[in-house]
């Protein structure tokens, strides 16, 4: 029995709707910089699309078909706010299960090496007169060891970010998916023939950058 065109109309609009919903669900997602905690390398108003499947664990045929590894140093990840689960967040991953990590004068060392981040941006030069600023957490912090299956997040402007410093680390579970790249950008404060916004051309498409070790 051959279907009426509003019917089949109805069927494909379900289909593509039970689709774009998986997709949103498991494959990927959008997210928009709320604020200035991962400035100078994402902006307020950078748009982004998150791979939710590559770092979410998996077995058997899943692992099979679908590209997945384990979170990285450097990695940009989206996660659930530790001490607001409804609201996500966006930091880089510095310190991993196992690592003795300490910030001292705002640098930060790992089982005693320290980290080259020429991607970091201070508002305040390090204090180099005097002992260590140990009451201001941009300044002075550990030494800790991150747990299993948990990370050391922080925002790559580290005087402006809320992040593990302040709220401590981040359960695995909380990872919502790494950062790709940027699908749109607009800017609140420039202001284009009256209007106040105006879109980031040369800002589309950029790739969001993993710094690793």
């Amino acid at each position: 029995m051959k279907k009426s065109a509003p019917r089949e109309y109805f069927e494909s609009l379900i289909i593509a709707v039970v689709l774009a919903l998986f997709v949103r669900t498991w494959v990927f997602q959008a997210f928009k910089i709320p604020s200035g905690s991962m400035e100078p390398n994402l902006l307020i108003g950078d748009h982004l699309i998150v791979n939710k499947m590559e770092l979410a664990p998996a077995s058997g045929f899943e692992a099979a078909v679908a590209p997945r590894r384990q979170i990285r140093r450097g990695d940009i990840v989206v996660f659930k706010s530790p001490e607001e689960p409804e609201r996500d967040l966006i930091k880089r991953v510095v310190g991993l299960p196992g690592d003795r990590l300490e910030l001292h004068r705002k640098r930060i060392s790992i089982n005693g090496k320290m980290l080259d981040e020429p991607f970091v941006q201070f508002l305040r030069p390090p204090s180099t007169d005097g002992p260590p600023r140990s009451d201001d957490l941009t300044e002075e912090y550990g030494p800790v060891t991150v747990p299993d299956h948990q990370y050391f997040m922080m925002g790559d402007n580290r005087d402006n970010s809320q992040d593990s410093r302040y709220w401590g680390f981040l359960p695995e579970s909380y990872v919502k998916g790494r950062a790709l790249f940027i699908y749109f950008s607009f800017d609140p404060q420039a202001s284009v023939g009256g209007l106040f916004g105006a879109p980031r051309w040369r800002r589309i498409l950029a790739p969001v950058t993993s710094f690793t070790e």
